[in-house]
């Protein structure tokens, strides 16, 4: 394994990771973050996520296994990775509360991005209490926390997929990064309202988003003298599993929450479109 395989693999986790800073850095130059441009691209990033997952990743598990343990066993083998992978991914969900949860549907359409800019600026306005400037900076916190737990394993899937094939790790850093945007949106906003400072809003959903490179990093160096055939064919395994859990539980039902439910559609097949296309002129 080289080493300019290693830092193509950490420096495509890194990008996705630093979306979400794309997110925070939304917030204060645009003037309305639309609802179709959101569940388009989040339809989008679920459609690449699942044609790549079951299309590429999951045969790439396949054939790893079965030359380790034959067909019938690597198979099984397999199926039991990859649904280790979705209770991975669920029990972190489960471990953070819905409602403050950043990867459960939110409302960051809604946000008017050239209100939020003045509203500090307005002296006629009437300015939060401390408790409400608390209870903002708790928010905003405990999303940057629980988005840096969900980013662990985001991270590793990222890195390992470009560690393999970086024609793969970069499609899926690209799918990462375009669903980490709304994320850092949702870390931004409270921080701003807590402590009317851009550079901390931003500063928060950027460190947020680093916890990728860091579980890439991590899960690298726990899992080094451990690589074999058998241990890519278990990773990509879970990694179809995180990435379908993702598509299913988070990008869809939150595409669906701004109201565009044919825009998310039209999003998710466009992105299996692309990857398909992507592929082909890739080789297979």
């Amino acid at each position: 394994m080289s080493v300019q395989a290693i830092i193509l693999a950490f420096s495509l986790t890194l990008m996705a990771g630093l979306a979400t800073g794309v997110g925070g850095l939304l917030v204060f130059f645009t003037k309305r973050l639309s609802p179709k441009f959101l569940a388009g691209s989040l339809g989008l990033s679920a459609g690449v996520m699942i044609y790549i997952s079951f299309v590429e990743i999951f045969p790439k598990s396949l054939e790893s296994l079965a030359e380790v343990y034959g067909d019938m066993h690597g198979y099984i083998y397999a199926t039991i990775a990859f649904f280790i992978g979705v209770g991975l991914i669920a029990l972190i969900d489960k471990l953070v509360p819905n409602y403050e949860n950043p990867h459960e549907p939110r409302d960051v359409a809604e946000i008017d991005c050239e209100e939020l800019r003045s509203q500090h600026q307005d002296k006629g306005q009437r300015k939060h209490t401390p408790e409400e400037k608390q209870e903002f900076k708790r928010l905003g916190g405990f999303s940057a926390f629980a988005i840096a737990l969900h980013n662990f394993p985001e991270g590793l899937v990222t890195f390992m997929a470009a560690l393999y094939d970086p024609a793969l790790g970069i499609t899926i850093a690209v799918a990462i990064a375009i669903h980490n945007i709304p994320e850092g949106v949702a870390i931004a906003v409270p921080i701003y309202y807590a402590t009317e400072s851009r550079k901390k809003a931003l500063f928060w959903s950027i460190l947020a988003g680093l916890a990728e490179p860091v579980g890439a990093l991590l899960g690298f160096f726990l899992l080094r003298a451990f690589l074999s055939e058998s241990l890519f064919g278990y990773a990509f395994a879970l990694v179809a599993g995180i990435m379908v859990y993702i598509s299913l539980d988070e990008l869809l039902p939150t595409a669906e929450k701004y109201g565009e439910h044919h825009v998310a559609i039209i999003g998710v097949f466009s992105g299996m479109v692309i990857m398909a296309a992507s592929l082909i002129l890739l080789g297979g």
